[in-house]
């Protein structure tokens, strides 16, 4: 069972996030980051698809920080706006509304956050940040310059067990800068699809969408989630 439920971070801030029940026992939770077009059709496709797993799973609305109920398109003009929205949303206030979805599932058992392009970054931030029991990256562009934060000596890296997807054709995400992330990061599991480009898992973007490497890493990340999660 799917709906819709407002959900308040530490700030105060009231936003809606897109939860879907398991149909027996929960087995452990997963919080879905978005892309930067809301909680698309696809996205809400996905929090369906762990729910069906076992994981009682919940999307927050990143966007409700400064536009509510916004959801975008992938045309040119979409992606523009979305990659202005996302510029308005520190990362900081992103990981608020993260940490109170994932706050709702602390009665499911454990909790992984899955998150896909934008939200594959603050997947990687979050598993830094917050006390998850397990992180998923999507094609997470920036995580790079996460890491190279660390001038203090200090890393930036995740604090629980992380899996990261990546496609071989990304052009956003070049070879050498995942090779770079691995080097700061070797404790992560690192997956790499040949002819898969961004957007690789999407399938409401067939221009990016590849079914055999977003079957692989849809099997995968369900193995990965019941060794770390349940």
């Amino acid at each position: 069972m799917s709906r819709y439920e407002t959900l308040m971070a530490r700030d105060g801030h009231r936003f809606s996030a897109y939860m879907a029940t398991p149909a027996g026992k929960a087995r452990g939770g997963t919080v879905i980051v978005q892309e930067i077009f809301g909680l698309t059709r696809y996205i809400r496709a996905v929090t369906d698809a762990f729910a069906a797993h076992g994981y009682l799973s919940i999307a927050p609305a990143l966007f409700d920080r400064v536009r509510r109920d916004r959801v975008l398109g992938y045309s040119p003009e979409d992606i523009e706006q979305g990659s202005g929205l996302r510029l308005q949303i520190p990362t900081a206030k992103a990981l608020l509304d993260i940490a109170a979805a994932a706050a709702v599932l602390r009665h499911a058992g454990k909790a992984a956050v899955i998150g896909f392009c934008w939200g594959g970054l603050l997947s990687w931030v979050a598993a830094g940040e917050l006390p998850l029991g397990g992180a998923v990256c999507y094609y997470g562009g920036g995580i790079l310059e996460r890491v190279d934060e660390g001038v203090d000596g200090r890393i930036k890296t995740p604090k629980c067990p992380t899996m990261l997807h990546f496609g071989a054709e990304d052009r956003s995400i070049p070879r050498g800068e995942i090779e770079r992330i691995r080097a700061a990061f070797p404790a992560g599991v690192y997956h790499l699809y040949a002819a898969a480009g961004h957007a690789f898992s999407n399938d409401d973007r067939p221009q990016n969408y590849s079914a055999e490497a977003a079957a692989l890493a849809h099997q995968r990340t369900l193995e990965f989630l019941a060794q770390h999660i349940g």
